[in-house]
């Protein structure tokens, strides 16, 4: 099933970055020029999200299908018959998991939640930015109306 060696999956893993990836430049680009101001990484919140707006309290977070199991009830059979495949299949389900509560704190603390999928961001940025768009005039809706 795999056409790599051992040495060359492990490189290609080790290469694989958790911050500052092409997604989250991608978006954090088109949203800084629309004006909005946000942390990176923000430490501050449950999950890390590569993105807050804390103006706004929203927590953005740019997911990889791999990851995070995307379409996970078509890929998971694929996955168990290839090389490493229960810790793979239970890697991804602790991933959805804490995504899960990641998602459920957040939201405890006031906070909204938008995940967006790699292809999502890589295909169409501008309907991304739309949605976020969105939520913001939600949010300037909602605090002239309190």
């Amino acid at each position: 099933m795999d056409n790599l060696t051992p040495e060359q999956r492990h490189k290609n893993m080790k290469n694989i970055k958790s911050k500052d990836t092409k997604i989250e430049v991608l978006l954090r680009k088109k949203l800084w020029a629309k004006g909005y101001r946000y942390r990176k990484n923000y430490k501050e919140l449950p999950g890390k999200p590569d993105i807050a707006i804390t103006k706004y309290k929203i927590a953005v977070f740019c997911d990889g299908e791999f990851f995070h199991g995307k379409d996970w009830e078509i890929i998971k059979p694929r996955i168990e018959k290839g090389n490493n495949s229960e810790y793979w299949v239970n890697k991804i389900l602790r991933n959805q998991k804490k995504d899960d509560e990641v998602n459920k704190a957040l939201n405890y603390l006031g906070w909204t939640v938008v995940r967006f999928w790699g292809k999502e961001i890589k295909g169409n940025v501008d309907l991304c930015i739309e949605a976020i768009d969105e939520l913001v005039f939600e949010k300037k809706l909602e605090a002239i109306n309190e």
